[in-house]
């Protein structure tokens, strides 16, 4: 049966850092090229990657590297990206949502798509009973001063890559190593810290196709001129 929303949702499992951003980048051009082609609208379907990853360090697209502290003690890989932002860590009990969307329905507007990515987070949160909040001048969701989600983009021709990473459960502590987000004394924490019972990755991934229908003003024509 054909999926009735225009958002392509898909559940991953557990991926290597490496493969899921080779993945990205092909149905990134993939959608570019059909777009550049004009291409019928079942190809350029907007779509979202649900997945967790084994552990590894990412890196955002900027000279200042200190929130690395000292790279060779890292217990995992760094992969360096074309996202924005400082730091970070991902590793399983993490919810990765990397939205590939065509972002000229939302008026290609960057600051506004990142507001979205963090209110569909607040909404999640309140699912569990859990009170998200944005923090003036920063970007990602906290709980107190505890921060819960980390968000950094990218953006080719005004197609969406990489996105959110929600903690659920889990280890934390490989935070400890890095500077997170670039922000001193950071504290992290997750679903299951928060709501103190056990919660799957899974079981909030379910949450999120139909968030993003209700926040993100999708396209399934297609139409967007490059």
């Amino acid at each position: 049966m054909p999926d009735p929303l225009p958002l392509q949702s898909r559940w991953l499992g557990r991926v290597q850092y490496k493969e899921a951003l080779a993945l990205q980048e092909s149905i990134v051009s993939d959608r570019i090229l059909a777009l550049k082609n004009n291409s019928p609208s079942s190809e350029n379907r907007d779509v979202l990657l649900l997945l967790e990853h084994e552990p590894v360090y990412t890196m955002g697209r900027t000279p200042d590297q200190s929130s690395l502290r000292i790279q060779e003690e890292l217990p995992h890989p760094v992969i360096r990206i074309n996202r924005g932002g400082q730091a970070t860590y991902h590793g399983p009990g993490q919810l990765i949502g990397y939205p590939i969307l065509d972002l000229t329905p939302q008026g290609r507007d960057l600051h506004q798509y990142l507001r979205i990515l963090e209110e569909i987070v607040i909404e999640v949160l309140l699912g569990y009973n859990i009170t998200g909040q944005r923090l003036e001048g920063l970007t990602g969701v906290w709980v107190g001063k505890k921060k819960i989600a980390s968000i950094g983009i990218g953006v080719r021709h005004w197609i969406t890559m990489h996105g959110f990473a929600l903690n659920v459960c889990g280890d934390l502590s490989p935070f400890q190593n890095i500077t997170p987000c670039g922000i001193a004394n950071l504290e992290m924490t997750s679903i299951e810290a928060e709501s103190e019972r056990a919660v799957s990755v899974k079981e909030v991934a379910e949450h999120l196709p139909a968030l993003f229908f209700k926040h993100i003003n999708l396209n399934p024509s297609g139409a967007h001129s490059i």
